[in-house]
């Protein structure tokens, strides 16, 4: 016995999983995982990854799957008005088609278990998005500050994953780092390990990067990935032996007491219906202050 669902414009480009819990059931990613691994839900007739993106006359069939009485009535969480203001002040830039916000670090971009406060909730509830629906197109770590695009269409968010793919959209941040670097310029290349449950995944990334300023303890590095892997800066900089300052999840030794990540995604460059687009954020004044602190100069950026 099954059910089959044509798929509608309105649900082009939804990952698979996503679609599930918005349309059909609010059930754990968990379980959808093991649906799709089990043969309960496909896409036209044959077995898909929870990452697989529905294009337009897909068929969703439904085995056995009783979506109905799997529902879950979750009270939606609305952030408090004083938090939505206050990250309102972060925004950049607003037009039609998307905002670009300076986001603070420790804030998540998207919700999960035990996340209430994230920024796809915050603009969901802001004035901002009175009449529009955020689409994250890209993502930066929690742990990280700085710029980050929000589209307020489908077709937008369409066009910018479409220039983050193909590499148009140029990135570049700002990280301080232990130790003192002898070369000014490099381009890392090389392979970054990731796992998948127990699988190994390797992938290349490029980083190009250059030294801003340096003394006998820390190194200010401008950097520019030209890949997009996940915690792809941070790797970089262990690997080549210089970690992070605040990064506790690659360098386990004993750090200074300073608890934030120096690491900022600094300016964003991009091309969108033949308008050039430019977007810088200024550093967190904890940045700013280690770096006065450090007699470390802000030029060059």
């Amino acid at each position: 016995m099954f059910e089959v669902i044509n798929i509608d414009d309105s649900s082009v480009g939804f990952r698979i999983d996503k679609w599930i819990k918005k349309k059909l059931t609010k059930i754990p990613q968990s379980l959808i995982e093991k649906d799709l691994r089990n043969g309960k839900i496909k896409v036209n007739k044959k077995k898909v990854k929870s990452s697989y993106k529905l294009i337009k006359n897909d068929k969703i069939y439904l085995f056995n799957f009783d979506y109905k009485n799997l529902s879950i009535v979750k009270k939606s969480y609305i952030p408090k008005n004083n938090i939505i203001k206050e990250t309102e002040k972060d925004i950049i830039e607003n037009n039609n088609n998307f905002i670009v916000i300076n986001k603070k670090a420790g804030l998540p971009v998207q919700g999960g278990t035990k996340i209430n406060e994230n920024v796809t909730n915050i603009f969901s509830n802001s004035i901002y998005f009175k009449d529009y629906k955020p689409f994250i197109v890209h993502r930066i770590d929690k742990e990280t500050s700085g710029i980050l695009i929000i589209a307020k269409n489908r077709e937008t968010a369409q066009q910018l994953t479409s220039l983050f793919r193909i590499r148009k959209i140029h990135k570049t941040y700002l990280a301080l780092s232990f130790g003192q670097i002898d070369k000014e310029k490099n381009i890392l290349d090389n392979n970054l390990i990731r796992y998948e449950g127990n699988k190994k995944i390797m992938e290349r990334a490029i980083t190009h990067y250059h030294v801003i300023d340096k003394n006998n303890k820390y190194t200010l590095f401008k950097l520019k990935p030209i890949t997009g892997r996940k915690h792809q800066i941070r790797k970089h900089l262990i690997d080549l032996g210089y970690p992070v300052v605040g990064d506790n999840k690659y360098f386990l030794k004993k750090q200074s007491k300073n608890k934030h990540l120096m690491l900022h995604a600094y300016e964003i460059k991009f091309i969108l219906n033949n308008t050039k687009y430019n977007f810088k954020a200024n550093i967190p004044v904890y940045f700013k202050d280690f770096l006065i602190k450090n007699n470390l100069k802000q030029k060059n950026f």
